[in-house]
């Protein structure tokens, strides 16, 4: 059975995604002043040099402001203006700085899991950021451990389960993506509840899953996440009491 439900915060708990996308429409216009290339172009330029940085830089709005203003540098040949790498400096820090705007309805859905199963936050990114939106949130309360990770692979799932001295047919994890939040999840043998977001980064589309497995139950908001758990659960229960 479910003893431990784990929830995402970037665009399952909070938006988050819209605001990195409007940072880079605006970066795309800064460099459509030097160079004559589609949308396309800049954004796979971006992202390759993105992935590229993970290792170094992590995730979030810090590394992705260094990987524009190093794209920017790359894709003029170096001839972009101090002002303009500036102003790529200003892009990401309007992303830092952007107000904690909850997904409606999300407080009511966690406050139902919580009511029924020890909850736990697991959320990526950098740890500065990352805890100041959890605190903006609100949410923290429900929480019984906020878990801010590098990087959501198996080996993260399996150190917090650990942890907590569970198996990971015993936990299920929320969130918006099925790379990060689902697939390492159902690698191991645990559930998962995928909420899609109306936005995502490239890089988190790209998953193994097909979004119909059988230990993962999709919703459209947050008012279906409880039901969703407590179906789980008794899919658990029945995987459990099985010959």
């Amino acid at each position: 059975m479910l003893e431990l439900i784990g929830f995402d915060g970037d665009d399952t708990l909070w938006h988050s995604e819209g605001y990195y996308q409007a940072a880079g429409a605006e970066f795309q216009t800064l460099l459509a002043r030097y160079i004559d290339v589609t949308d396309s172009q800049v954004q796979a330029s971006m992202l390759a040099t993105e992935r590229r940085n993970l290792q170094l830089f992590g995730y979030g709005a810090k590394g992705m402001t260094l990987s524009m203003v190093e794209t920017a540098i790359a894709m003029t040949d170096a001839r972009i203006e101090a002002r303009d790498i500036h102003r790529i400096v200003q892009l990401g820090k309007t992303v830092l700085e952007h107000p904690v705007e909850l997904l409606p309805g999300i407080r009511e859905a966690v406050e139902a899991v919580a009511a029924r199963y020890a909850i736990v936050l697991i959320t990526k990114g950098d740890l500065f950021h990352q805890e100041k939106k959890v605190a903006e949130s609100g949410l923290s309360d429900l929480f019984g451990r906020i878990e801010i990770v590098s990087e959501k692979n198996e080996r993260t799932y399996r150190r917090v389960l650990g942890e907590f001295e569970l198996s990971p047919a015993q936990f299920a994890m929320v969130g918006n993506s099925l790379r990060s939040d689902i697939e390492p999840v159902l690698g191991l043998g645990g559930w998962g509840v995928h909420m899609p977001y109306h936005v995502t980064w490239a890089h988190e589309l790209e998953t193994g899953l097909s979004g119909q497995e059988e230990r993962l139950i999709s919703v459209d908001g947050p008012a279906g996440i409880p039901a969703a758990v407590a179906r789980l659960g008794e899919r658990a229960a029945a995987s459990l009491a099985a010959p």
